[in-house]
């Protein structure tokens, strides 16, 4: 205990020494102490070296995104967290689910409605057609509407 002790009095003494060692870089008169002056060295930057590292971070961009899109796509569990363990997602994501199963169920049911709708409909073109003897094209001319509502009643079907 003593040994570990004395070694943290040791560093914090030498960090100490260090801070007390930097100097404070002479702040100019044109620009605030937190401010940045870019101005300060230009002269002196080499462009070749800026677009070189330029060049060296843009490939460094376009490797990191590949690797991570090729993580997402064929190893996404080992990126993403375990939604399960969190619990009001895991809820949340459980309620969707189910809402989705409702309403491809109810979908299904509206399916299953208007396919008794298109035979109905199909029902009375042929009528209309075998009644008044006229071509199919001349039977695809509008009819005009009657108004008032009409009941559809689903045929039962034998089974």
């Amino acid at each position: 205990m003593a040994h570990k002790w004395s070694v943290l009095l040791l560093l914090l003494a030498f960090a100490a020494v260090t801070v007390m060692a930097q100097r404070r870089r002479p702040t100019s008169t044109s620009t605030s102490p937190d401010e940045w002056n870019y101005r300060d060295g230009s002269e002196r930057v080499s462009m070749r070296g800026v677009a070189n590292l330029t060049q060296v971070l843009d490939n460094w961009r376009f490797d990191i995104l590949t690797q991570m899109r090729g993580l997402l796509q064929n190893d996404h569990q080992s990126l993403l967290p375990d939604y399960a363990r969190i619990q009001p997602l895991s809820e949340a994501l459980d309620d969707l689910y189910k809402e989705f199963n409702a309403l491809k169920s109810h979908l299904g049911d509206l399916t299953e409605k208007f396919g008794a709708i298109e035979t109905f409909i199909d029902e009375v073109k042929a009528n209309r057609e075998t009644n008044t003897g006229m071509t199919p094209s001349q039977a695809a001319a509008p009819v005009p509407r009657t108004t008032g509502r009409r009941v559809l009643r689903k045929k039962a079907t034998a089974s």
